[in-house]
């Protein structure tokens, strides 16, 4: 790896932390950059999931404050995430090469809506919490959701947390802010177990996790800090581009080979 390719990937880990700290999807960030760089889309996937591994945890650390007091809930969401991400590291070793380079596009294209829709969802959730003023309480279906994003989120973990986030929004009565610290230790679970797995059984490229590491570790920190100053239309708008590039990127890059 040359050092300018080194420092484009740290420069996206730190975007990408940030973005996965505030409101998720930082993949659709570093996942493009590492496709442009040449890497192959199954090891950009599994370089990925453990170079922000460190990310997430980090942001996962900046909003402990939120999860006073419901770290015994959010360990109960952490056993179905953990679970749910090793059927994906499964889906993604089983499954041919061929097959995940054909669908990745989908699944980008999947996530880019998913962060379009996000703001809509988030006030479609308070509204109709402020209207029946009901508490929710933790549930059966709720498990079964957190377990099946586990799953996406161990095969392809781009928009995991958005996928999170809206689940729990409309599901559970908790703060918004103390959500978002539950979706930050759920993505931190996935993506650390996808990442153990990858690293004995799966192509993996050891720069790119390195500089990765560095970068989405110090954006984790930044977006957990700064992330309620910060504004999540611009970070969003930010996502939908680099996804959409990344789509076209992908379309055409199929239709070439």
């Amino acid at each position: 790896m040359t050092w300018w390719h080194a420092l484009i990937v740290v420069v996206a880990g730190i975007w990408a932390g940030t973005i996965n700290a505030v409101v998720g999807s930082g993949t659709l960030v570093t996942f493009p950059v590492l496709v442009a760089l040449g890497y192959p889309p199954v090891t950009a996937t599994t370089s990925n999931a453990i170079g922000l591994a460190p990310g997430t945890l980090s942001g996962a650390w900046g909003y402990r404050h939120e999860l006073k007091g419901y770290w015994p809930q959010t360990a109960k969401f952490a056993v179905a995430s953990f679970l749910g991400a090793i059927g994906g590291t499964i889906l993604l070793l089983s499954l041919p090469k061929d097959a995940f380079e054909a669908v990745v596009p989908v699944l980008v294209g999947l996530a880019v809506v998913l962060v379009i829709i996000q703001p809509k969802v988030s006030k479609w959730v308070a509204e109709r919490r402020e209207q029946n003023g009901t508490e929710h309480k933790p549930g059966p279906l709720l498990m079964f959701f957190i377990f099946l994003i586990g799953i996406y989120g161990g095969y392809f973990t781009a928009a995991q947390g958005v996928m999170l986030m809206a689940v729990m929004g409309m599901l559970l009565s908790e703060p918004l802010q103390k959500l978002n610290g539950v979706k930050n230790v759920l993505a931190a679970v996935v993506n650390l177990v996808a990442g153990v797995i990858y690293a004995f059984v799966a192509p993996v490229s050891w720069a790119v996790v390195l500089w990765l590491a560095v970068g989405s570790t110090a954006g984790g920190f930044l977006g957990a800090k700064i992330g309620r100053k910060l504004s999540p239309a611009v970070l969003r708008g930010v996502i939908v581009v680099i996804g959409v590039a990344a789509v076209i990127q992908l379309v055409v890059k199929q239709f070439a080979s």
